[in-house]
C-alpha cells in the first residue's frame, strides 16, 4: 500500500503493509519537493518506480480541504482529483485524506520516543479503550489543525481549516504587531503567525516596529540568527512560540481537548529548543477562569520523522477493518 505526506512544500512517501496499523515497510520512506512534479500521480509514479513497486491501494494525506473527490492544496497549485489519480496510477483505490486527519491519526501509533512534553504534563499511552479527545496543530508551509475523538474502540479524525481562524491578541506587544499585519494583509488569520512564512511576517514586523529595514529573510536565517544573538530575529521567534500556545491552548477549549495537544508539522522538531524555553506553555495554560484546567492537558511535540505517514497509514487500516470498508 502507498501512503504519502502532501504539504504545500514536500510531498513524503512510503509504503505500509495492507491491514498494518502504522506500521511503514522499513527503508521506504522517501521525500521530493512538490515543485519538481507537475501533478500528484506523477510526483507518485516517480516514486513507486524508484521503489520497483506496483500497489493496489494509495492514500494521500494533502494539505488542503477534501472536496468530494477533488482537493486543492492550500499552498501550492496542485488540484488532485481521486479518479484521475487511480486512473494516472493503475491503482484499484485511492483515498485523500487532510493531511492533519493524518496526523491525528498518527496519535495512535506514537511511542514514547515520538514525543517531547512541553511543560509538565507527561505523554500517556494510547488506549482506544478509553473515550478521548485530542487536538493536533502544526506549523509547516501553512498552519494545519485538527482533531482526534476515540468513542468505542474507533478513532474519529476531525478535518479542519483551523488555522485560518482570525489571530487573537493577548497582549500589548501582540496588538502593535498585529496593526503590523493587518496593513499588510487586511484579515490576520492564525496561520499569518505560526508557520514557516509566519515567522517571516512576524520578523518583518518587528523590525518595522522598531524602524529597522526589512531583510527578507528566510525562515531557516531567523533561527540561525537568533542562536547567534540577534536580539530582532530572538524576538520574532519568542512572539511565534508564545502566539503558538496561546493558540494551541485556545483549540483545547474549542474542541473540549483535555486528553492533549499535540504539535504537529515540519517546523516542531526544529524549533523544539526555542518553544521549550519560550511562553508557549505559559500561554498555553493562561486562560483566565480556565487556567487550572489548562495546567493539566499536555502539550506534546511529535518528533517522529514520518508522523504523517504512520496516521495515512493507520486510517487506511480502519477503513479495512471496518464492517462498510
Amino acid at each position: 500500500m502507498l501512503v504519502s505526506d502532501i504539504g504545500g512544500t514536500n510531498a513524503r512517501f512510503g509504503l505500509a503493509e495492507a491491514g498494518s496499523h502504522g506500521v511503514l515497510v522499513e527503508g521506504s520512506v522517501r521525500e521530493f519537493p512538490v515543485a519538481g512534479f507537475a501533478s500528484l500521480s506523477e510526483a507518485a509514479a516517480s516514486y513507486l518506480e524508484m521503489q520497483g513497486e506496483h500497489v493496489d491501494t494509495a492514500v494521500f494525506a494533502v494539505a488542503g480541504r477534501i472536496l468530494g473527490d477533488e482537493v486543492r492544496i492550500t499552498n501550492h497549485p496542485w488540484v488532485i482529483s481521486r479518479q484521475q489519480t487511480e486512473r494516472a496510477l493503475g491503482v484499484g483505490h485511492v483515498a485523500l485524506i487532510n493531511d492533519f486527519a493524518a496526523q491525528a491519526m498518527a496519535i495512535t501509533c506514537l511511542q514514547r520516543d515520538d514525543v517531547v512534553a512541553i511543560g509538565p504534563q507527561p505523554w500517556r499511552p494510547f488506549d482506544a479503550r478509553e473515550p478521548r479527545t485530542f487536538a493536533v496543530i502544526g506549523p509547516g508551509t501553512g498552519l494545519g489543525v485538527g482533531g482526534l475523538l476515540v468513542r468505542n474502540g474507533r478513532c474519529y479524525p476531525l478535518e479542519t481549516e483551523g488555522g485560518h481562524a482570525g489571530f487573537a491578541p493577548v497582549t500589548i506587544e501582540d496588538l502593535r504587531l498585529l496593526e503590523c499585519l493587518i496593513g499588510r494583509f487586511g484579515r490576520v488569520s492564525c496561520e499569518r503567525l505560526v508557520s514557516g512564512p509566519g515567522l517571516v511576517n512576524l520578523h518583518d514586523a518587528v523590525c518595522e516596529i522598531h524602524g529597522l529595514p526589512q531583510q527578507a529573510l528566510a525562515p531557516s536565517a531567523i533561527t540561525a540568527r537568533a542562536a547567534a544573538g540577534d536580539a530582532t530575529c530572538q524576538q520574532a521567534i519568542d512572539v511565534f512560540c508564545a502566539a503558538f500556545g496561546s493558540m494551541a491552548g485556545d483549540l483545547v477549549l474549542m474542541h473540549g481537548a483535555w486528553d492533549g495537544v499535540f504539535l504537529a508539522g515540519g517546523l516542531v522538531p526544529k524549533m523544539l529548543p526555542a518553544l521549550q524555553a519560550s511562553a508557549f506553555r505559559e500561554r498555553f495554560e493562561s486562560k483566565g477562569r480556565f487556567s487550572s484546567a489548562l495546567a493539566e492537558v499536555p502539550s506534546l511535540a511529535i518528533v517522529h520523522p514520518s508522523s504523517g505517514l504512520l496516521g495515512a497509514a493507520a486510517h487506511a487500516a480502519q477503513l479495512l477493518q471496518s464492517p462498510n470498508g
